[in-house]
């Protein structure tokens, strides 16, 4: 399509999968990490793509690697702001280190990857699309994830309300909420999950599974082709949805 991209996140799961999606459609993809030898390694494999380091709770970092993305391919069409973290805990066990670091990157880093992507689009009068990452999370209230719950509604909540704003505009805002995903970030969960409940990693797996009427996990390509139909012409009717992509997991 010749579209440039930008993916936060991008290094691997599934922000490597949307970048390698948007590649093959033919859009210039930038890919974005705060790991950058592995967002340079990610980029190398994609035919056109460059590698940004980028700290998404830094105005700063924020800042720099959209003008560093604009000046190698040009004006950027399509954010998908999906770099996110998790750690796992009860509630009542939860520190406010855990608190502050799921809002620091899964909200913050929204809140600043939208807000510069909207103000340049903005003032250079271009339409564009934003395709933020949320989770099943964000819909229902996860055990052992309550701080990172919180942190992926108020993704929603902020990807409603900015595409109110921007509509007029011609910018489109909307979110991915994917389920149970073969990520490297998953696999820790597995652990920490297990440890909590006393229970193997094999069984945790297995439950994931038995939660999804289809049947299997989730793969990072499943969340990439909704991502990238988001931010197609397809879905040019389409503004503030918070769409699932979980396997039937969760259907409301």
């Amino acid at each position: 399509m010749g579209r440039t991209v930008f993916v936060t996140g991008g290094a691997n799961g599934i922000g490597l999968a949307s970048a390698a999606a948007f590649a093959r459609l033919g859009d210039r993809v930038a890919v974005g990490d705060i790991d950058e030898r592995g967002a340079a390694t990610a980029a190398a494999a994609l035919p056109g793509a460059v590698a940004v380091r980028v700290d998404v709770t830094d105005r700063g970092s924020v800042e720099a690697a959209f003008a560093e993305v604009e000046a190698q391919l040009g004006p950027i069409d399509v954010l998908h702001a999906n770099a996110g973290v998790s750690t796992m805990a009860r509630a009542v066990d939860l520190t406010d280190e855990d608190w502050e670091f799921n809002f620091a990157v899964n909200a913050r880093g929204v809140f600043l990857t939208n807000q510069i992507m909207a103000r340049r689009t903005l003032a250079a009068g271009r339409r564009a699309a934003i395709v933020n990452t949320a989770s099943l999370a964000a819909k229902v209230g996860a055990p052992l994830l309550a701080h990172y719950s919180a942190s992926k509604f108020a993704v929603v909540g902020w990807t409603q309300a900015l595409a109110r704003e921007l509509a007029p505009h011609g910018v489109r805002v909307n979110a991915v909420c994917p389920g149970f995903v073969k990520t490297p970030m998953q696999d820790r969960e597995i652990r920490w999950e297990a440890q909590l409940l006393g229970r193997t990693p094999e069984a945790v797996l297995q439950s994931y599974v038995d939660q999804t009427p289809l049947g299997r996990l989730e793969t990072p390509e499943d969340v990439a082709d909704v991502v990238t139909f988001l931010a197609s012409d397809g879905a040019r009717f389409m503004t503030g949805q918070a769409i699932n992509v979980t396997g039937g997991v969760y259907m409301t």
